[in-house]
């Protein structure tokens, strides 16, 4: 192996004191992108590539330089997530797509948590997670009282938002995936479909409701009276005995996996059978595979939410018109994709 000092070559590279990403990269056969994406952690490097220079890396004494990174920037190298409902899969999935993408860029996150997500808490946790970050991504944003929020000015901020908004957004068609839900439900042969939506004051269970409503006015259908959850599993078990307990509900449309999961349970436990006694399809498509029978859900691209949420905020970094108190609108919306399983079939 060569003998590296720090007043000789290392691999015909001259150099004198600190390691650089150039020397790992020259010694490496790399380019200086592959050394900082190794660096960071990032996926899109090969198997081979990544041990070769994880063993340069290591030959030289190199480490990333944090703070010369932000010298060369000339701003923060961390991003600022403030999320809501990390303890749902939905939201656990965006924050994982933004900080794989983070990195991938070479950016850190930090995370902070609005434990209710009203307005008072989103501004508190703005408040917080604003020092030491370059821009702001915020997920989760449930609450009607968008105009009560109070975005950090003079700072690039980016949310996960299906309305039109002053600021860049990137959101699902909630109201479109709602319709695909409900559109082939009735295509199975159902006359009508019941609901059984998130929490009344959820913009998301409001928009999923309206699509709900606009397929069934769109076929001349009954509108049931919806149910209303909060999003978890129990609530949707309890909804579930309801509408067990009801005669003529043949189809049923769940705002989400996990309160479906619950519905059908109390289904089972009702003696109906799914989807011979009662066709249901939930919304996200999160582990719907899993459950029993297999579960028609509306998919949400959670990876493609959290990758544009971080190319955005880097290209309003990187855009100095776009920068200040002026907020620049921008809105992304991913569409949705229904993924039938077994849980519906026609009549």
């Amino acid at each position: 192996m060569t003998q590296l000092s720090s007043t000789g070559r290392r691999g015909g590279v001259g150099w004198i004191g600190r390691p650089t990403a150039k020397d790992v990269a020259s010694l490496a056969g790399v380019s200086a992108q592959t050394v900082s994406r190794v660096a960071n952690g990032a996926d899109n490097v090969l198997p081979e590539t990544r041990d070769r220079v994880l063993e340069v890396m290591a030959r030289l004494g190199y480490t990333p330089n944090a703070a010369a990174r932000v010298l060369r920037a000339g701003r923060s190298t961390s991003l600022g997530l403030v999320a809501h409902h990390i303890s749902r899969t939905g939201e656990a999935k965006i924050i994982e797509a933004v900080c794989a993408t983070a990195r991938e860029r070479s950016y850190d996150v930090s995370l902070t948590v609005a434990p209710t997500g009203s307005s008072d808490d989103l501004n508190r946790a703005m408040l917080r997670s604003r020092q030491g970050v370059a821009g702001l991504v915020v997920l989760g944003l449930e609450t009607a009282e968008i105009d009560q929020l109070r975005f950090p000015a003079n700072m690039p901020v980016v949310v996960t938002d299906s309305r039109t908004l002053s600021l860049p957004t990137v959101g699902l068609d909630q109201a479109g995936g709602a319709q695909l839900a409900v559109e082939h439900l009735l295509g199975t042969g159902a006359h009508t479909v019941h609901l059984v939506a998130g929490p009344e004051n959820s913009i998301q269970s409001q928009q999923r409701q309206q699509g709900w409503r606009r397929a069934l006015q769109t076929a001349g259908r009954p509108i049931p009276e919806p149910l209303h959850g909060d999003w978890t599993p129990a609530s949707g078990y309890q909804a579930g005995r309801h509408l067990a307990a009801q005669d003529g509900v043949r189809a049923v449309f769940v705002a989400n996996d996990e309160m479906a999961s619950g519905v059908m349970r109390a289904m089972h436990e009702a003696g109906l059978r799914i989807p011979e006694d009662v066709a249901l399809v939930g919304f996200d498509d999160v582990s719907a595979e899993c459950l029993w029978p297999p579960l028609t859900s509306v998919r949400q691209d959670f990876r493609a939410i959290g990758e544009h949420l971080v190319t955005l905020l880097l290209e309003r970094l990187d855009t100095p018109s776009a920068q200040g108190a002026i907020p620049v609108s921008q809105a992304i919306v991913v569409p949705p994709r229904l993924i039938v399983r077994a849980s519906t079939a026609r009549r």
